[in-house]
């Protein structure tokens, strides 16, 4: 790893003054072997506690064999001891998912890493990780406790885990705020203690991109041991600068960074994957022999599952997976785009995954033409998903006059999902007008059971909404409606997503369909049964 000017990161002048220096060290690290950075993607731990975030364990399995194909080095599959669900979750990728090493998270606490080291023995690569705060005000109000009791249980922690396995993890949490000489001492401590992993969390976000750089240059230069180790780091986005911050870590010498899929996490979300990789890649003169394993292709289709599971609907304006990333309205750029596609876009489209393409399929289609073109975008399923996948093919093939390429990925998507229905929409009728009061009848099934209720409301979907409550009785409060469509055109199919506010937690639901109106109830439909699973898994009644 390549040594820094020497400096000290609580002066603001002290980066300013070395960085002419730094830039020649990163034009030297140009003439050397390349140096790959370790992607540690954490959307199953941290990415899901963003609150509606909740994943099952088939829905997680699915997610984490995706960011194998991605190229992840690491996976964060959960955060074992938290609950039931989240250790059966990181067992469950443990034993099924191979290709990466699979981490998971654990307190500073003896049966913390013993139900980790539980979970994760299954796995082919696995690592143990540990954290525990340094910062004063956490070590303050939080722990409780002095510097030395913080160093000696951060030792114990590390030096308990390396009786499961070599590859441990520790993570100094808020570690941007904490005294630099007082984290320096803890991080040569865990070291020796045998931690192969060292994550600088910036915790809160609080951090500004050349504090930051400074600070890995730092750790760089004053810590005796630190060659025995990999420096990572963890940006939170709090003021926007996650990425920044990773980007300027990578330059003074971290080797590995965290992120997650489509930058999902607490609050204001983490670094995104898909922003670092192709910051390296696209600007590689400002980081000279610097790559990583990432197979950029699998991007966008990875961001597009990660938002279908958790609910998440990606802002149009979202940089490298957002609708709107490669799309021009403007007459000049338009122009420009048409003579040279460089003059206005840096990335091509089809290095993310992102083709665009109209696909040429209608009601006449038949299944093998379907599974050729599915193969081609990247999707090879199973016999029974294939012929689910066909048939509501086959029905909005009979809505529509063309199938573009997105509404096979809605289609899939919904297939690719294997969350349990234990509702089921058999049909929805609605009426109203400007002055006639909306009314609905909705008809759902349960198992062998089929129910309809009817209701009016201010529109047709919150009548929908009211008769799906009446059937099922549960008693959901709607945080948040958003209706996009899939593809262009008057037969778009619509996609809705929603939040719904049971029992005390936010869970997300998504729905597809040519009618916004059955798309809605659909996504209400699949937030109850998402609630509804995660109670099962509990083995607990909730409503």
């Amino acid at each position: 790893m390549p040594r820094k000017c020497k400096l000290n990161p609580a002066a603001a002048g002290a980066a300013q003054t070395c960085a002419g220096r730094r830039q020649e060290g990163l034009l030297r690290m140009a003439d050397k072997r390349k140096r790959n950075i370790i992607i540690f993607d954490t959307t199953l731990r941290d990415g899901e506690q963003a609150p509606g975030a909740g994943l099952t364990g088939s829905e997680k399995l699915e997610i984490a064999q995706q960011l194998v194909r991605l190229g992840v080095d690491v996976i964060e599959a959960g955060f074992p001891i938290s609950s039931p669900g989240d250790f059966q979750a990181v067992q469950l990728i443990a034993r099924r998912v191979s290709g990466a090493t699979i981490c998971g998270l654990a307190r500073s606490l003896h049966k913390d890493i013993d139900t980790a080291a539980e979970a994760l023995q299954a796995a082919r690569r696995q690592r143990i990780h540990v954290f525990l705060a340094t910062s004063k005000i956490h070590m303050k109000y939080k722990l409780k406790k002095a510097e030395a009791e913080i160093v000696k249980l951060a030792v114990q922690a590390v030096s308990y885990a390396r009786q499961f396995t070599d590859d441990v993890q520790f993570s100094p949490e808020d570690a941007s705020r904490t005294e630099p000489d007082f984290l320096f001492r803890v991080v040569e401590a865990v070291i020796k203690a045998g931690a192969a992993t060292v994550n600088i969390p910036d915790t809160v976000g609080y951090a500004q991109p050349d504090e930051f750089g400074a600070l890995i240059g730092a750790l760089c230069d004053k810590v005796p041991n630190i060659n025995r180790a990999v420096i990572a780091v963890h940006c939170h986005n709090d003021l926007g600068l996650a990425v920044a911050n990773s980007l300027a870590a990578v330059k003074n010498g971290a080797g590995q960074v965290e992120c997650t899929i489509n930058g999902i996490g607490e609050r204001a979300g983490n670094a995104a994957l898909e922003e670092l990789v192709l910051s390296l890649n696209t600007r590689a003169d400002a980081f000279p022999g610097i790559a990583t394993a990432i197979r950029t292709r699998e991007i966008y289709k990875t961001s597009r599952l990660v938002s279908k599971l958790t609910g998440f609907v990606v802002p149009p304006n979202k940089a490298i997976v957002g609708g709107n990333a490669f799309r021009h309205e403007s007459g000049i750029h338009q122009d420009g785009v048409l003579k040279e596609r460089r003059t206005y876009e840096i990335i091509r489209p089809e290095d993310v995954g992102f083709t665009g393409e109209n696909l040429v399929l209608g009601k006449h289609s038949g299944r093998h033409a379907l599974a050729q073109r599915l193969r081609e975008m990247g999707f090879d399923l199973p016999e029974e998903q294939l012929q689910n996948a066909f048939g509501r093919f086959k029905a909005l093939a009979d809505k529509k006059k063309e199938v573009f390429e997105e509404d096979l990925v809605s289609i899939v998507e919904e297939q690719l999902q294997e969350l349990p229905l234990v509702w089921r929409l058999e049909s929805v009728e609605f009426c109203g007008g400007t002055h006639i009061q909306p009314r609905a009848t909705v008809r759902l099934r349960k198992q062998n059971k089929a129910v309809s209720a009817q209701s009016s409301g201010d529109g047709p979907v919150d009548a929908c909404y009211r008769a799906v409550e009446k059937t099922i009785k549960v008693n959901a409060a709607l945080l948040e409606y958003a209706i996009q469509a899939a593809t262009a055109g008057k037969d778009a199919m619509g996609v809705v997503t929603v939040k719904l506010g049971i029992a005390g937690q936010e869970i997300s639901g998504r729905g597809t369909s040519t009618d916004i109106i059955e798309a809605s109830v659909k996504a209400y439909l699949n937030a109850i049964n998402r609630h509804l699973c995660r109670c099962a898994a509990k083995q607990r009644v909730c409503l």
